[in-house]
C-alpha cells in the first residue's frame, strides 16, 4: 500500500500538475472510506519556490523527507528541459527505486526521471509536444508519444496535464482495487478511465515545403480524399514514373503516399466529427474509407478511440450519437 507519498518540487512548478497530486494523494477522505496518505510537498531548491503562474509556494520539507516515501511524484515545471537538476534530488530518486519505492511523473516531470537515469531501457511518455525531445535527450528511453500514461514497473510516466489524473487513478486502482479508484474518481468528478490515448489530442498540421516537387500532387490528394488512389495514378498526376514519385514523396514528406493519405483522411474525419452532425456512414464516404467499419478500424488504429467516442469528447454528450459498427 502507498502509506507515504511525497511530491518533489523544482522551481517554477506548474500549479495544475501539482494540484492533481495534492487532490489524489494529499486530501484526507477517510470519512468517505478512501485511503489516507502521509503526504508532503518537498522542495529540491530551498524552502520557497516560484510557480509557473507567478506566485510562490513554501514548504518546510527538504530532500530528506523522500527517504521514507513509498511514492515520489514529480510534476511539470518551467524550463525543465533546459536546466540542470539538483544532483541530490536525482540521487534521492535513484535510491527510492533501488529500495522498492515507486516514482511517478506528470507531463514534463519525465525529464527529471530521465536525468536520474530512471527511463533508461523503460517505456515512458510525456506531453506529445515534448516527446521527440525526450527521446532525443535520453536515447535509451523507449518513448511512446500516443498514450496517456505508461506503467513500467516502479516508474510511471504520464502525458500532459490532465493525463496525470489518469496515471494517479491507475496507481490507486492497482494498489487498492477498482472499487476504490471508481469511488475516488466519482469524488473528483472525473472518469475513472478515459478511452484512447493522447494521439486524439495531437495537432498534426500538414507538412509543407515551398520548394517541393510533389506539392501540387499533395494539394490534389487533399482535395480528393474521397477517391481511390494508387501510386500509379498519383505518379501520372505528378508526371513522374511510379518509382520516382514514390522516392520523391518519401524524401519530401517523410512518409509513403499510402500513410500520408491515411493520415489526412483521419484528420478530415476528426474535423467532420468535431464540426458536423453527419452520420458515421456519411463521414466514411466523404473521407474515402468507404464504410463505417473501415473508418472505425482506422480511427481506433490511429487514435486509440472510436469515432463516436471522439465526437463525444470534443463536442460533449449532446452530440448526435450514431452507433459504431463492430
Amino acid at each position: 500500500m502507498l502509506t507515504n507519498v511525497a511530491v518533489l518540487l523544482l522551481d517554477e512548478v506548474h500549479p495544475f500538475e501539482l494540484g492533481v497530486l495534492c487532490e489524489v494523494f494529499g486530501l484526507d477522505r477517510g470519512d468517505d472510506g478512501l485511503p489516507v496518505h502521509d503526504f508532503a510537498v518537498v522542495s529540491a531548491e530551498g524552502s520557497e519556490l516560484r510557480t509557473h503562474a507567478g506566485f510562490t509556494i513554501s514548504t518546510p520539507y527538504g530532500l530528506d523527507r523522500l527517504e521514507e516515501a513509498d511514492l515520489i511524484a514529480v510534476p511539470a515545471s518551467g524550463h525543465v528541459m533546459d536546466r540542470e537538476h539538483p544532483e541530490a534530488a536525482l540521487d534521492a530518486l535513484r535510491r527510492a527505486v533501488e529500495r522498492g519505492a515507486r516514482v511517478l511523473s506528470v507531463c514534463s516531470g519525465a525529464y527529471v526521471l530521465g536525468a536520474a537515469g530512471l527511463l533508461d531501457g523503460r517505456r515512458c511518455t510525456t506531453h506529445w509536444r515534448h516527446a521527440a525531445e525526450l527521446a532525443r535527450r535520453y536515447p535509451k528511453a523507449v518513448v511512446e508519444p500516443d498514450v496517456l500514461y505508461v506503467d513500467a514497473g516502479p516508474v510511471i510516466t504520464s502525458a500532459g496535464t490532465a493525463a496525470g489524473i489518469d496515471a494517479c487513478l491507475h496507481l490507486i486502482r492497482q494498489e487498492y482495487g477498482q472499487e476504490t479508484a471508481n469511488a475516488l474518481a466519482r469524488r473528483m468528478v472525473v472518469p475513472p478511465h478515459r478511452d484512447g490515448g493522447q494521439a486524439q489530442y495531437i495537432d498534426r498540421p500538414l507538412p509543407r515545403n515551398a520548394c517541393d516537387t510533389v506539392g501540387s500532387t499533395l494539394a490534389w490528394m487533399e482535395q480528393h480524399l474521397d477517391r481511390e488512389m494508387t501510386v500509379e495514378q498519383l505518379a501520372a498526376q505528378a508526371h513522374m514514373s511510379p518509382r520516382t514519385f514514390a522516392r520523391r514523396f518519401q524524401q519530401e514528406t517523410g512518409t509513403t503516399p499510402y500513410r500520408w493519405l491515411l493520415r489526412q483522411r483521419v484528420l478530415l474525419a476528426q474535423h467532420l466529427l468535431e464540426t458536423s452532425d453527419r452520420t458515421i456512414d456519411t463521414i466514411a464516404g466523404q473521407t474515402g474509407f468507404g464504410t463505417a467499419a473501415t473508418l472505425r478500424h482506422q480511427f481506433v488504429r490511429t487514435l486509440g478511440t472510436t469515432p463516436n467516442a471522439y465526437r463525444r469528447t470534443f463536442r460533449g454528450p449532446s452530440a448526435t450519437a450514431v452507433p459504431d459498427v463492430a
